[in-house]
């Protein structure tokens, strides 16, 4: 079980979809809106891949300076337009102010208990399959630049589950995609990119049910959900479905949770 704790910060920001965009994130929360003693989540698409190995410990390096000027903690949650192998194994990024996540991390800070879970599905993987810049798994490096990553959606693991359930009460979660109850939003472009890809339709079904197990199981622990947050869609939604608040975060959008109990 991979659980961090934050005892310094006292908010906590969640952020849509970055793709790659970590000058302009930083600069917007630690310059411009002057963000302050935060734990800063992105929901996913961070951009993990498209770089050559290396590249992420200089943007840490260049931004390391104004993050701890405003103590501010930048982690990530994987999303499908990121390499897993930066979330997941030997290759995860762990600087003190800027991490990538583990599926299933905990995180503790300011009165909550977040539970974090990566992947989605990309709607657009067969143009990006038939890219001359991508490279089978096989056949590339863990960290090699590349342009998709077969193992890109959602897992529902029991077992960690009923692991953390029996050590935590969970309020909060943030995911890439969403679960079904959340139904009114449908991925832009789906529908046209499964004209030629006859398995998306169905993928993308198997994706929002993976989630949609994960929300029923939180519940049947009977963890005290509050807050779901997530990305992905490229587009803004906020709703709250029995008691839980379900904020769909536009492209490098932020919501602030609210202090926990």
């Amino acid at each position: 079980m991979n659980v961090f704790d934050f005892p310094e910060a006292r908010s906590i920001v969640v952020v849509g979809d970055i793709h790659g965009e970590f000058n302009k994130l930083v600069h917007k929360c630690c310059v411009r809106y002057k963000v302050r003693d935060a734990l800063i989540v992105v929901a996913g698409d961070c951009g993990f891949g498209f770089e050559r190995p290396g590249y992420y410990d200089y943007v840490y390096e260049r931004h390391r300076r104004y993050l701890s000027s405003a103590n501010c903690w930048l982690v990530m949650v994987r999303g499908n337009h990121d390499n897993p192998a930066y979330f997941n194994g030997p290759y995860r990024i762990r600087h003190e102010r800027f991490m990538t996540l583990p599926d299933y991390a905990v995180l503790r800070a300011c009165g909550h208990v977040v539970l974090c879970v990566g992947g989605a599905v990309s709607v657009d993987r067969m143009v990006r399959k038939n890219s001359p810049y991508y490279r089978p798994a096989e056949v590339v490096a863990p960290l090699e630049r590349n342009v998709y990553w077969e193992d890109e959606p959602p897992v529902f693991d029991p077992g960690q589950l009923e692991a953390l359930s029996e050590a935590y009460r969970i309020d909060t979660v943030i995911t890439h995609t969403a679960p079904m109850i959340c139904d009114r939003i449908v991925k832009l472009g789906l529908y046209s990119f499964s004209i030629d890809d006859d398995r998306l339709l169905a993928d993308v079904e198997e994706e929002r049910a993976t989630m949609e197990r994960l929300r029923v199981a939180l519940l049947e622990h009977g963890h005290p959900l509050r807050y779901w947050c997530y990305g992905h869609f490229h587009q803004s939604w906020h709703y709250e479905i029995d008691g839980v608040l379900y904020n769909m975060l536009d492209i490098m959008e932020f919501v602030e949770l609210p202090p926990g109990e």
